[in-house]
């Protein structure tokens, strides 16, 4: 995650044969929201190909992260009128590094912002 002061942006990715809420890896991808110091949009192209490589049996999208640059990993108001309640995992890294990272669930009625609900982040080494 090198963005610096700007917010970086990626998908989350799991095989296919993975279990239901595991991440199996990052597709980092550009930023092209208008104000990247304060917000993020995954690059349309990115996202379109990581779309038809699962529709052609490749690794599922899981959800999305984000950082917060110098802010907290809590979903903003703005995180949360972006988020569809879908059950999409959002990671969030705040701060500067070492980064605080945190992950959450996108759903109806959740505890942040009404959009969002915390998860537990379990990191296990690589095989």
């Amino acid at each position: 995650m090198r963005a610096g002061a700007e917010e970086c942006c990626g998908l989350l990715i799991a095989d296919p044969a993975s279990p239901a809420g595991r991440i199996d890896a990052i597709l980092p991808a550009a930023n092209v929201a208008a104000i990247r110091l304060a917000m993020f949009e995954i690059d349309p192209a990115r996202l379109i190909a990581a779309h038809r490589a699962e529709r052609a049996g490749g690794p599922r999208i899981v959800g999305c992260y984000h950082s917060h640059p110098g802010g907290d990993p809590v979903p903003s108001a703005t995180d949360a009128a972006q988020a569809e309640a879908s059950g999409a995992l959002w990671l969030i890294a705040g701060g500067r590094a070492p980064w605080d990272v945190r992950l959450w669930v996108a759903v109806s009625n959740g505890r942040v912002h009404g959009r969002f609900d915390p998860v537990a982040l379990i990191v296990e080494p690589a095989p």
